[in-house]
């Protein structure tokens, strides 16, 4: 191998390397937005559906690609998360897990809150793996209390 071209793996190599830990999300510190968002997700994919709906305020709204579509109101998470057991049960969808990358928007304006993060789901679909990549994951959230609750969310499947 030439010196030009063991350089050029080199470069090749270490950039590589520089766009994988830019694009690795940072720590995320306790008691933020984005710690909440974390929460709902890392529920989630634990299957605690539960767990992920008590991170929302009491009264939300809830928009996700399958049917009914949106949930409103008081419950509208717990809600979101029976009909999201019924749908999983119903396609064969098991094993689901969102992994989010770094917030292109992760901004407080006093007790208000806007996140936008892209996310990957894997899941297996009647026992055969499944994918979801370039997904975008939007959340309004409430501090009350100094709690903050998600008081909307969207998923934008890709």
């Amino acid at each position: 191998m030439t010196s030009l071209r063991i350089v050029a793996v080199v470069l090749a190599a270490g950039l590589a390397v520089a766009v994988r830990v830019a694009a690795a999300p940072a720590a995320t510190p306790a008691g933020t937005p984005l710690a909440t968002v974390h929460r709902f997700i890392d529920r989630f994919d634990r299957g605690d559906l539960a767990g992920a709906a008590a991170t929302c305020a009491p009264v939300a709204s809830v928009i996700d690609e399958f049917p009914p579509h949106h949930w409103h109101g008081r419950g509208a998470c717990a809600a979101w998360a029976k009909a999201y057991a019924a749908y999983a049960k119903a396609n064969g969808v098991t094993d689901a897990f969102v992994t989010l990358l770094a917030p292109w928007d992760d901004s407080i304006d006093g007790n208000r809150a806007y996140v936008v993060v892209p996310a990957n789901e894997r899941y297996r679909q009647r026992g055969k793996p499944a994918h979801e990549s370039g997904s975008i994951f939007t959340v309004a959230l409430e501090r009350s209390g100094g709690v903050w609750r998600i008081v909307g969310w969207a998923w934008a499947g890709h």
